[in-house]
């Protein structure tokens, strides 16, 4: 297992605190195994701070606003989403606006993305 390294707890801690309502509303949901998995917030994977991770089925959870429209901000979404598919996991993506106003729909994907991955494992 990685060392803990303190200033990424550090930094961790932080992101948590500062979250947007779209991550409030959607950890309400996800937190304490609500869809039969375990989720962290702000996960260190990597280089990355991930909004969400599910580490029994290796699925990330990213929530994306204005910060991510330009098209520097899509490059690096890509280059990011790429990095972490290659350590293993799979990224799921949903734009803030969805968690406000279909969020049932959301968790429904979510949940389905996670029976998948956990159904079959990913090959070492």
């Amino acid at each position: 297992m990685p060392s803990r390294n303190p200033r990424r707890i550090k930094l961790a801690r932080a992101f948590r605190r500062a979250e947007i309502p779209a991550e409030k509303l959607l950890w309400k949901e996800l937190r304490a195994t609500k869809l039969g998995f375990k989720f962290r917030r702000q996960h260190s994977i990597g280089r990355y701070f991930v909004d969400f991770a599910c580490c029994e089925c290796l699925v990330v959870v990213e929530l994306d606003g204005d910060s991510h429209v330009s098209n520097a901000a899509k490059a690096e979404d890509v280059a990011r989403t790429r990095e972490l598919e290659a350590a293993g996991w799979y990224v799921i993506r949903f734009w803030n606006p969805d968690v406000f106003d279909n969020l049932e729909g959301v968790l429904e994907s979510i949940a389905k993305v996670c029976e998948g991955r956990k159904a079959t494992p990913p090959s070492p």
